[in-house]
């Protein structure tokens, strides 16, 4: 069985991955480019971490069996796949836990001034000199945008702070357990104090967080994605930060990954900042739920069965 991994890691990131696979897999970890094409016609088993799996690169994988996506899979394309009798999988919740953690060290590290602080000590001023605004989270109101896994999950984590829950998902019907209160997009954007996005990246929710809704937001509200880049125009966003439309943002993800070394979100003061990680509790690319989730279904693949969170039919 060959496995090909495409996606820009470091060399303990690739350590740490082979070790997870049995010793009789080929897995093979290489960054999207020339070297990628000469493994791709012999893999049976594709796990594209930054690369579009279209009907280009389908041409050339003559003995492809699955694509293996983490939770987003708005980077394959799931027609052509059915069509060349592929299946398409993703690990759908196997990170939520991990995503949910990240959402809350974000909002605590944003309104207890962490990043301020920790830089402040480290430059070894005197205390005199500190200045700085903080905010408890009790009374304060989240938004969540999907009610999917990761969002049922921060729903949870902040009832524990005492928190008002909102809620908007495009289902009819989202099972809660009555903390959480469901509502129209719009009347969560105008009174939330903190809006999350944990909705997938599709034709729907394309640029979903524009200008107009960061004007509709309270200028006092922190915006957080760990979703998507694609769900947000990030110019827009970049435009409410400095104008100050909203009072912050915490971002895990971006339009163009890895994020341009020269984007304005870099500079600015009331904006933290993380590379992509919040489904990677166990270290840089990694996570070891994800990989026994990726583990189990090519094993499944190698018995002929159909793989568990597929997003296609074959007939």
């Amino acid at each position: 069985m060959k496995i090909l991994m495409i996606g820009y890691f470091t060399e303990t990131s690739k350590i740490n991955i082979l070790r997870q696979f049995p010793e009789n897999w080929n897995v093979v970890i290489v960054p999207p480019g020339e070297e990628m094409l000469h493994h791709i016609e012999d893999c049976q088993v594709i796990i594209p971490e930054h690369v579009k799996v279209d009907r280009g690169l389908l041409s050339k994988a003559k003995q492809l069996k699955l694509v293996q996506t983490g939770a987003g899979f708005d980077n394959v394309d799931i027609d052509a796949c059915t069509q060349l009798g592929i299946w398409v999988a993703n690990a759908a919740g196997v990170n939520a836990q991990a995503v949910a953690e990240h959402v809350m060290a974000l909002i605590l590290s944003y309104y207890k001034n962490i990043p301020f602080l920790d830089t402040f000590m480290k430059s070894k001023r005197d205390v005199d000199q500190l200045n700085y605004t903080g905010s408890e989270l009790e009374g304060k109101t989240i938004g969540i945008i999907g009610m999917g896994a990761v969002g049922k999950k921060v729903a949870k984590l902040c009832k524990a702070f005492d928190m008002n829950v909102l809620a908007y998902a495009r289902s009819a019907v989202v099972q809660s357990d009555g903390f959480v209160k469901m509502t129209d997009f719009d009347n969560l954007i105008r009174n939330s104090d903190i809006v999350t996005v944990h909705a997938s990246l599709n034709q729907q929710t394309k640029e979903l967080i524009d200008k107009e809704v960061f004007r509709k937001m309270k200028n006092t509200a922190l915006f957080i994605n760990t979703a998507r880049g694609g769900i947000v125009n990030e110019r827009d966003l970049i435009d409410a930060l400095k104008n100050r439309d909203i009072s912050g943002a915490c971002l895990d993800v971006f339009e163009v990954e890895p994020l341009p070394t020269d984007s304005e979100l870099r500079n600015l003061s009331n904006v933290i900042l993380t590379p992509h990680t919040a489904g990677m509790p166990d270290g840089f690319k990694f996570h070891k739920k994800r990989y026994d989730f990726f583990i189990n279904n090519i094993k499944r693949i190698e018995n002929g069965e159909a793989p568990e969170s597929r997003l296609n039919q074959l007939l």
